[in-house]
């Protein structure tokens, strides 16, 4: 027989598989050398020591927050709450002072006030003038510091119109707000202000503010100088739950009591006049303590919006500290994360 030449052999053979998708990841594996100490245990607790990490980071930063929120939100509402007590406290002393014994002398049509008179009035125009400059500075503020810490469902993240509130000390003056009138006292029983367009100006919204019951709000409408509605301007709103509109309405209502030359003396806006003369206060008691009711409310609303701020970074629950767990919760609710990661920045 004639043997088999090696040549042969090798055709005659069947031709080995081609390596599985096993096969080749057990190739892969050999040839990666850096892997092949680590385990299945190992790559799950780097997993879950890099998750610790980044809620404790967390954690961290929210602290940090929340102590320079409530710091300037504090700062804030003792800031302005004394600006406005001095020059109110300041208007009751020259009231009553003017209201005492000079009128006694003089008789009740005409109080004759000169420069040395208004001499003790000394702080109330340090006081005043501090108002004036800073008035429009401390709405800014409350927006800032008080506001928007304590409203739970902003995202500074998210788009936000620039002018979307448009109440200004302006416009309360163009829309001459009514300073002496009951239903422009702030209050917080009835409807909240949802942000919605209130719609065009009409007689009875305009008229008759609590036509559909209570709210803590007040709607303005722009008026012509005979009093007529102007149809053409927007409504503009009043929210009570704003510190912001706060202020501006204590520093328009400020400005127009010392305007009125019935309540407050004409002279004392001229304190260097001697022959300046002033009427008694027609009202001045009512004004005052509408006045004092005003800063009340405002410093009600501060002191719960406080509290709001306190709520939004207190400790969350055990389930918030649990590794892919607090994701899970976190993708359905806000309760794990005081403020959300930016998910998109704004354009």
């Amino acid at each position: 027989m004639e043997q088999d030449t090696p040549k042969d052999t090798a055709r005659t053979q069947p031709a080995a598989d081609a390596p599985g998708v096993w096969q080749k990841i057990q190739s892969w594996d050999s040839r990666l050398s850096v892997t092949k100490g680590l385990t299945a245990v190992t790559l799950l607790t780097g997993l879950i020591g890099g998750s610790f990490q980044y809620m404790n980071s967390y954690d961290q930063k929210m602290g940090e927050q929340a102590k320079a929120d409530m710091d300037m939100a504090t700062k804030t509402f003792l800031e302005i709450s004394d600006a406005f007590a001095e020059v109110q406290t300041q208007q009751e002393i020259m009231l009553r002072d003017q209201s005492g014994p000079l009128k006694a002398q003089s008789g009740s049509a005409f109080i004759p006030v000169d420069a040395k008179t208004l001499e003790p009035f000394s702080d109330y125009w340090k006081a005043r003038a501090a108002l004036q400059r800073n008035g429009a500075i401390f709405a800014r503020k409350a927006e800032i510091y008080v506001d928007w810490p304590s409203d739970m469902g902003r995202d500074a993240a998210a788009e936000h119109t620039l002018d979307q509130d448009p109440l200004t000390a302006t416009l309360l003056t163009k829309y001459n707000f009514d300073c002496d009138s009951e239903a422009n006292l702030p209050q917080f029983k009835g409807a909240i202000y949802n942000g919605g367009d209130p719609g065009r100006p009409t007689e009875e919204l305009c008229n008759d503010p609590t036509a559909d019951g209570l709210k803590a709000y007040v709607n303005l409408c722009a008026r012509r100088t005979d009093g007529t509605i102007d149809a053409l301007q927007k409504v503009v709103t009043v929210n009570w739950w704003s510190a912001k509109h706060h202020v501006l309405v204590m520093h328009h209502c400020f400005e127009a009591l010392r305007g009125q030359t019935n309540t407050l003396a004409s002279g004392a806006d001229s304190p260097n006049d001697r022959k300046s003369e002033t009427t008694r206060p027609v009202g001045a008691d009512r004004r005052l303590q509408f006045q004092a009711r005003r800063l009340d409310a405002f410093m009600t609303l501060t002191m719960a919006q406080l509290d709001r701020i306190r709520v939004r970074y207190r400790p969350t629950g055990f389930a918030c500290h649990v590794p892919f767990l607090r994701g899970a919760v976190d993708y359905f609710t806000s309760q794990c994360s005081q403020i959300q990661p930016v998910k998109s920045e704004r354009t």
